[in-house]
């Protein structure tokens, strides 16, 4: 019980008292001119609990809280979409928590949340909500978003049915059409590809014509594209997926890691493109 300890009780009074001095001090000045001492006391409890309210409010509603918790309720739910979770699938939601270098608290709390998202009574669209009107104004951040929840339903190898009608039901609700998500599940694909086959490294034994086609995917245009079309959907990509504008836009900072590593692999497959085409004359 909080009062079997009377100094860890003295330490939390005395940091939520520093925490709400402001509220605490205005309060008790309006209060101390209008009703004297009295109204000093009441002035400052009325402040006080004007601002906790608030602070928690938006603590509640920070749109990178309600990111991260997205994240990987969906995950979840997807990963139990077609009757069971597989280890493939728990293994791509670990390496999720690696990238994102969570503490001992942020990953249990990433543990809970995913667990949340199996259970048969998990309501979609209340964790999606908060997200609605962030992603309205912010497209890239619902672009990230979706690119991440394919990524984790392609973890077993395939989009099975219930996982494909889950993204759709996902998608209705961030106001994707079905032409955006055919061509970012192309992409997911491509970018896959790419990246199984070698990347930027491109090494001994590599097919490189093959890479170079996988390349072509993540950028998501065809090989008979322009120069100018190629630099033109590499910007767009690039823009979309720049780590410190993603952050800045409400992506939680834990994914920071996360979006670099995509915004490279972004850039690595339009350097193969531009190679090529460079050799090719």
């Amino acid at each position: 019980m909080a009062f079997d300890n009377p100094v860890a009780l003295g330490h939390k009074i005395g940091e939520t008292m520093r925490t709400h001095r402001t509220a605490l001090v205005l309060g008790g000045v309006i209060g101390l001119f209008s009703g004297g001492f009295t109204g000093m006391l009441l002035g400052a409890g009325v402040c006080f609990l004007i601002a906790r309210g608030i602070r928690r409010a938006v603590r509640k509603y920070n749109p990178q809280e309600a990111f991260f918790r997205a994240t990987f309720t969906v995950m979840g739910k997807l990963a139990k979409a077609d009757g069971r979770v597989t280890e493939s699938e728990i293994v791509f939601a670990r390496q999720v928590m690696a990238q994102m270098r969570l503490n001992d608290a942020r990953q249990r709390m990433a543990i809970e949340f995913f667990t949340q998202g199996k259970e048969d009574d998990f309501d979609l669209g209340a964790v999606l909500k908060p997200l609605e009107a962030l992603f309205r104004y912010q497209p890239p951040l619902k672009f990230a978003f979706i690119e991440l929840q394919l990524q984790a339903a392609m973890a077993d190898g395939e989009i099975s049915p219930a996982e494909a009608a889950l993204i759709a039901e996902i998608c209705a609700h961030l106001a994707l059409t079905q032409q955006e998500v055919e061509a970012l599940i192309a992409r997911m694909q491509a970018q896959d590809n790419f990246h199984r086959h070698g990347g930027a490294s491109g090494g001994f034994g590599v097919d490189h014509a093959q890479l170079l086609s996988d390349a072509y995917g993540v950028l998501g245009v065809t090989e008979e594209a322009t120069d100018a079309e190629v630099k033109k959907a590499y910007r767009r990509l690039m823009n979309q997926h720049h780590p410190d504008k993603l952050v800045a836009k409400g992506l939680p900072e834990e994914m920071m890691e996360m979006a670099k590593t995509k915004a490279q692999e972004i850039q690595a497959a339009y350097e193969r493109v531009r190679q090529a085409r460079k050799a090719a004359g």
